[in-house]
């Protein structure tokens, strides 16, 4: 066995060094609340969606519209991914998402797209459990710092096959909804926004850990599509996350999707996001 590594003389100057936020976002364009407080008034259910208790469903949610989760009857964790409607190599990149706006998400962040797209993809709007904040463990509300439950992780640790897993429910729907196989599917299944979920990192070990959703019946989180999106929800089959993680035991309810239109003017001088425009083809200037 090699020894230990000797901690150097220096070693608290060197732990000492001043944190740097990685990237300094005031050039991205601010939050404008008004305008999509004014594209809200008026606007029109034109659609709803269920995703079932331990299962996921698909929805699609045009451009310059408005969607919503919704937790129905009972305390409900929901795993989102979501594509590009007309690219499915166009998805939600939940690790920028993080580093641009923080490990948990609310109203005025935004869903950004994989390389080489990075846009805006969806903006919060509204987050009624934006009261939840900071707990005393460190936890917030709708984390994309997790990646989803999942039948591989799940044989790993327990030698079980489960099909119910997050990643399970996803490839499922997003398999029918293309009408191909799961095999297809799978590869575009992939790091979800945690809708509703509880989490944090433990003081003493830094390890991922969940809690009791504090969600209700009536509380949702609600997006603007910043282009036409596909839509994938699953109502995870740990319920609130307050219990087992993967399991048929825990009380699970299942979500609603609800699909708005704006009112008729009420986006003018609004226009869908475009690609990013990075054109340097990665050609080196050194």
């Amino acid at each position: 066995m090699p020894n230990s590594p000797t901690e150097p003389k220096d070693s608290q100057q060197r732990r000492a060094a001043k944190p740097i936020i990685c990237y300094e976002v005031d050039s991205l364009p601010p939050y404008d609340d008004a305008f999509y407080e004014k594209a809200k008034h008026g606007m029109t259910k034109v659609a709803e969606v269920i995703a079932p208790a331990r299962d996921a469903a698909t929805f699609k949610v045009p451009a310059g519209h408005f969607f919503r989760i919704v937790s129905v009857d009972g305390p409900q964790v929901g795993d989102l991914n979501l594509w590009n409607e007309n690219d499915l190599s166009e998805k939600f990149f939940s690790g920028k998402t993080r580093q641009l706006h923080a490990s948990h998400v609310t109203k005025g962040d935004r869903l950004w797209s994989n390389l080489p797209n990075l846009r805006p993809m969806a903006t919060i709007t509204e987050d009624t459990l934006s009261w939840y904040g900071w707990d005393d463990d460190g936890a917030g509300v709708h984390d994309v710092i997790g990646t989803r439950c999942d039948p591989y992780t799940n044989y790993l640790l327990k030698e079980v096959d489960y099909n119910n897993c997050c990643h399970s429910n996803l490839t499922r729907a997003l398999a029918n909804e293309k009408s191909i196989s799961s095999d297809q599917a799978e590869p575009h299944v992939h790091d979800v926004l945690n809708v509703f979920m509880c989490t944090g990192f433990t003081k003493d070990t830094y390890q991922y850990f969940m809690k009791a959703s504090p969600v209700r019946p009536g509380d949702f989180i609600e997006f603007f599509a910043e282009i036409d999106l596909l839509g994938a929800l699953s109502a995870c089959p740990g319920g609130d996350c307050g219990g087992e993680h993967s399991s048929d035991v825990t009380q699970c309810y299942p979500l609603l999707i609800e699909i708005y239109k704006p009112a008729e003017g009420s986006l003018e001088g609004w226009s869908p996001q475009e690609r990013n425009r990075y054109g340097g083809k990665h050609i080196s200037s050194l």
